[in-house]
């Protein structure tokens, strides 16, 4: 695929996976030679089926294999020009990098407030009242409901505040799993708008794991495509929405689901040149 001619800065990406493979119980191969890139203020999603190892990749970035038996064993992890690999997830989130959990992973016994500062445990600075109050502005629901118990919040609500207590960490890169999981069409629309909103305002750094692809390629300026723990595709926005694999397995072109397994194999081209 040929470079954009409009690409002429050099940007080294934020978040760089090199050639990674993952292990589980020492035995059983997750990951097969993985290799991403991330650019600064950038959406990139990862698009693939249920099983196709894209959770097992955020953990491997934000170092929550080891807490499952799992471990990098060959390539590397590298955000902003540092190794990571294999390093503990507390490390990692002071460097910077928050992950999102499937499922929410709220708290359900603490206060939407106590969440909130929860999320700012590693911070040291005196900002955190007002950092509060900005997640209050990006979800005016969860201001409504500071003092109530976050197991009583609906399944949206409970969406939006773990993505507030993301941002209490003050995260260089957030890793989203399968934020739209669970939810009704008009509280995808509206989580989703508001992820927009964070990333244009903050410019905050974005790696977006999803199985609604419409509205992941909506978001995102680059997307990667996984299948049995490989990338097998990789590409722009448009090159994806208008590619015609792309189209029948994940944006119901066709009610045929399509592999990616019989594409012919293709360089992997820089991005940022």
């Amino acid at each position: 695929m040929a470079q954009p001619a409009e690409r002429q800065a050099v940007r080294e990406p934020v978040l760089s996976v090199n050639n990674i493979e993952v292990v589980y119980d020492e035995v059983i191969l997750v990951l097969r030679g993985v290799s991403l890139e991330v650019a600064q203020g950038e959406i990139v999603t990862l698009l693939g089926a249920n099983g196709a190892g894209k959770t097992t990749l955020l953990k491997a970035v934000s170092g929550l294999l080891k807490t499952e038996d799992g471990e990098i064993t060959r390539g590397s992890v590298g955000f902003l020009g540092e190794t990571i690999s294999n390093r503990p997830p507390e490390e990692i989130v002071r460097k910077g990098i928050f992950q999102v959990m499937e499922g929410r992973r709220v708290v359900e016994d603490m206060t939407v407030l106590e969440n909130l500062r929860l999320g700012a445990f590693t911070r040291k600075d005196k900002q955190v009242r007002a950092d509060i109050d900005m997640v209050f502005d990006y979800f005016p629901r969860l201001r409504e409901r500071a003092q109530g118990l976050a197991g009583y919040l609906s399944g949206g609500e409970q969406q939006m505040l773990a993505i507030g207590r993301a941002l209490m960490a003050r995260p260089k890169m957030l890793l989203l799993d399968e934020p739209s999981m669970g939810l009704s069409p008009l509280l995808v629309k509206e989580v989703f708008g508001i992820i927009e909103t964070i990333n244009r305002e903050q410019g905050l750094t974005m790696l977006l794991v999803e199985q609604n692809a419409n509205w992941a390629l909506r978001l995102a300026s680059y997307g990667y495509i996984m299948e049995n723990g490989k990338i097998v595709l990789d590409g722009t926005k448009e090159e994806l929405i208008n590619n015609e694999d792309v189209k029948a397995s994940y944006l119901g072109g066709s009610e045929e689901r399509r592999s990616f397994k019989n594409l012919k194999s293709y360089k992997r081209r820089k991005r940022w040149l």
